[in-house]
């Protein structure tokens, strides 16, 4: 529930919206880096590759999943300064 009264602090915690959005690109990166890793390993490999083929979905996962982590927070972050912005010229202007 979102504050109703001016004197109430502002909180710097993105909306449930925002993390549950970031939250979903997280693991649509990681699924993705998954199938890039089976299809790089897919390709160079003949014959027997069950354990190269599974550390090359383990790291393209991790590897996508961690660079879209660190996207994810500094757009929230970003967002979070935005409103904490916005929110101060409203109350000077006001």
């Amino acid at each position: 529930m979102e504050p109703t009264t001016p004197d109430m602090t502002l909180s710097a915690i993105p909306s449930r919206l925002s993390r549950a959005l970031a939250f979903v690109a997280i693991c649509f990166g990681g699924l993705s880096g998954g199938l890039i890793g089976y299809a790089v390993v897919d390709l160079q490999c003949a014959g027997a590759c069950s354990i190269p083929l599974g550390l090359g979905i383990l790291t393209g996962a991790i590897l996508c999943a961690g660079g879209t982590a660190i996207v994810s927070v500094l757009v929230l972050r970003a967002q979070g300064e935005w409103r904490e912005l916005n929110d101060s010229s409203r109350k000077r202007f006001s």
